[in-house]
């Protein structure tokens, strides 16, 4: 997620210089065969500009907008699992409890593995939603990308554990089956009533229906027709702009040209990048920020003091 207020000019031209070097390329063109040599009148009437502008304008609200949402709904998801995530701390350590003193250090090591397990699904998610499905690529060489190991979760599951983890196809899914599995455990040595089980099952089914979330937007992408229009769009738009500016402005056509094609272009980016927000990029759901913050506030409901450290912003990103 990019968090400064100004970005830097060097994110913008890496996403977009190709496309400024054919508006000026273009611009040029049509300066020198229509002034500078004379060979060809090639104006273009401004009605026709800005009907195609306005309709352009339009079209990019909407599809910008529908993506803002998605982008929004995927915050609002990892939002809800910061919530949950602390709730399920608390319940643990609340709910499962004995009064026999011999077994406390027993009941202590599953607060502890239950809680680091979650910590575990949740890093484990934040690395299976942002494998990047082959439709989803566009090809741009991305400015900064953070890792994406399933490594991260080793360190709070057993080594048989992160081994079988590693090898399935939903490895976040495994660990909640795993926490239900121990849950069912301790209520048969009688460490949870029926009742308390009953009501950490039901935490577990919010990680279920948070997952289940995530995974629709992930894999339902905005409906293709908006992104693929739109680019021609662009591209139409930025193509016949030279055309109508040239009579009037002469060779001042040629950076009014660029300039306008490139906003709209900007504005083409804008929502082309905020329609997947689960693709480990710099504008996406900072899955790696929230998941640090997670166990932070896990590790310190059980009293820990050896928290991870924030990631470091690197030019205005939040992963």
């Amino acid at each position: 997620m990019l968090v400064y207020r100004q970005l830097k000019w060097s994110i913008i031209f890496h996403y977009t210089w190709p496309s400024l070097l054919y508006y000026f390329f273009l611009s040029l063109s049509v300066f020198l065969i229509h002034d500078y040599f004379e060979l060809i009148r090639l104006h273009i009437p401004f009605n026709i500009i800005a009907a195609l502008s306005t309709a352009l304008a339009i079209f990019l609200g909407f599809k910008n907008n529908n993506a803002y949402d998605r982008w929004w709904e995927a915050r609002q998801i990892w939002g809800l699992l910061v919530n949950y995530s602390r709730v399920w701390a608390r319940e643990v350590m609340l709910l499962i409890s004995s009064p026999d003193v011999a077994i406390q250090e027993e009941i202590k090591q599953l607060h502890k593995k239950l809680i680091y397990r979650h910590i575990g699904f949740v890093h484990g998610l934040r690395v299976f939603l942002r494998r990047q499905h082959h439709y989803n690529k566009s090809g741009l060489q991305e400015y900064y990308e953070g890792p994406n190991e399933y490594s991260d979760v080793k360190d709070f599951v057993s080594a048989s554990e992160f081994e079988e983890f590693s090898h399935k196809n939903n490895p976040p899914n495994f660990l909640i089956e795993q926490q239900g599995v121990d849950l069912k455990k301790a209520m048969d040595k009688g460490w949870i009533n029926e009742y308390f089980f009953v009501r950490l099952e039901e935490t577990l089914i919010e990680f279920n229906n948070i997952q289940g979330r995530c995974e629709r937007i992930k894999n339902t992408p905005l409906p293709r027709q908006y992104s693929s229009f739109s680019k021609v769009f662009v591209f139409i738009h930025a193509s016949v702009l030279p055309f109508v500016f040239i009579e009037e402005l002469g060779w001042l056509s040629i950076p009014f040209s660029v300039i306008i094609s490139f906003v709209f272009r900007c504005l083409d980016l804008m929502g082309e990048r905020a329609e997947d927000p689960f693709e480990n990029r710099i504008e996406d759901v900072p899955l790696t920020a929230l998941s640090i913050a997670i166990e932070t506030n896990l590790k310190e409901q059980m009293g820990e003091t050896d928290f991870p450290k924030p990631k470091d912003y690197y030019a205005g990103i939040v992963l």
